[in-house]
């Protein structure tokens, strides 16, 4: 039970959350109520009644919380609503280890953590909150080991190609040169040799390095090789599932041959241990920063396709291992890409960039194509609302910095 006491012992004051329940009056009492029974109980002042009682109003909380999560838009749902949700999970997760520490509960406190990250709210919940995140996560990642029953390849280094680029190039250019050159002009640039440093360089083509470290977690993974296609899907599943079917030598049944794709996502807050092997480019400390970095993972087999479209916001994307085709056009050409009609894919043209219709989009033959490769070790800056269509040419790992 040393792990519920360090639990336990990490657990807010009542005094801490106090603020951003202080709209929820069923919140209120129930996590003061529980807060205040759980530290009691670690110094043997609780009874079994009080304890059964506060687990039954957590997981109410915890349902009520999803439903308001669940209905209508995500964007919409209130922060404080999803930072309850994350407290009442963490507090469920307590009362099912106080109950047992077998290896099935272990995996269903497991799901639950995940849940708390993914759709609850945990950066900054509670003085304590990354201390009792990492002690959880060690705990399940010791007793859950995910390398125990599967081994995966080491990605091989790759020589570095000599390649034709249609945009500015610039070796590890400093702060002043990019904002010269690049930021001020608004141009894109391919940065050579700009990460040369990152310890995940090295540390994440051991593709069992990762498995150790994230292979428990659970994260939305892309099904199909082009998000803007009918046959494209997402589902939620461990990553030990997704690395094992994409990258394992092992021989898959006929239905695990689909491109699953790691796209997009926070991985990074999800497994902050995996932030340590990277740090963010000099480059993003430009720009207004009204909000926070946005900093996603892309990790996915040969073959995997982000069609053409524009992002909102200046975007670095740093390759750690694998290649990947970029194909870029200017903002200046947005009405002759064909973008999709309808919001959610209003960013997103229609055509296939890597083989371009001209009788079905006539447009296309006015627009400037630009063409390059990414290489381990280097970034490609795309200014805002910069079209680009990236497909890998082999297992790839990149890092996206998007920033204001």
């Amino acid at each position: 039970m040393d792990i519920v006491n360090k639990l336990i012992n990490l657990l807010p004051q009542y005094e801490e959350i106090k603020e951003l329940i202080k709209l929820n009056p069923e919140a209120q009492f129930i996590l003061k109520k529980t807060i205040e029974t759980l530290k009691e109980k670690l110094n043997q002042n609780s009874n079994a009644d009080d304890t059964e009682e506060c687990y039954f109003l957590v997981q109410a909380l915890v349902d009520k919380c999803w439903e308001e999560i669940h209905t209508g838009h995500f964007s919409e749902v209130s922060l404080d609503v999803r930072k309850t949700y994350a407290l009442g999970c963490f507090c469920k997760i307590i009362f099912l280890l106080l109950e047992s520490t077998e290896r099935l509960q272990i995996e269903k406190c497991n799901e639950i953590l995940d849940d708390a990250i993914l759709l609850g709210c945990t950066q900054n919940l509670f003085v304590n909150n990354k201390e009792f995140v990492d002690n959880l996560t060690d705990f399940f990642d010791n007793e859950l080991d995910p390398t125990d029953d599967l081994q995966l390849p080491i990605i091989e280094t790759t020589v570095r190609r000599s390649v034709d680029c249609d945009i500015l190039q610039l070796d590890c250019p400093s702060l002043e040169e990019f904002n010269r050159k690049c930021f001020t002009t608004q141009k894109p640039a391919l940065l050579l040799n700009t990460i040369m440093l990152w310890p995940a360089l090295t540390k994440w083509r051991n593709l069992n390095y990762i498995l150790k470290l994230a292979g428990n977690r659970t994260v939305p993974i892309e099904i199909g090789s082009n998000y803007a296609t009918d046959e494209w899907s997402q589902q939620l599943m461990k990553i030990k599932d997704f690395l094992k079917r994409q990258f394992s030598t092992t021989d898959l049944p006929n239905d695990y041959q689909k491109i699953e794709y790691l796209a997009q996502h926070e991985l990074f807050e999800q497994i902050p241990q995996l932030k340590q092997d990277f740090t963010i480019p000099d480059y993003c400390q430009l720009g207004e920063h009204n909000e926070a970095i946005d900093i996603k993972a892309w990790l996915g087999p040969k073959g995997t396709i982000s069609p053409m479209h524009y992002d909102p916001k200046h975007n670095i994307l740093c390759q750690v291992f694998g290649t990947k085709k970029l194909i870029l056009a200017s903002p200046t050409d947005t009405e002759n890409l064909y973008p999709h009609e309808g919001e959610f894919l209003s960013n997103t043209s229609q055509i296939n960039a890597a083989l371009p219709d001209l009788e079905k989009y006539p447009r296309l033959a006015k627009v400037k194509f630009y063409n390059l490769t990414l290489q381990p070790g280097d970034c490609v800056y795309m200014p805002p609302k910069w079209w680009h269509y990236v497909e890998s040419e082999s297992p790839s790992f990149s890092v996206s910095f998007w920033w204001q």
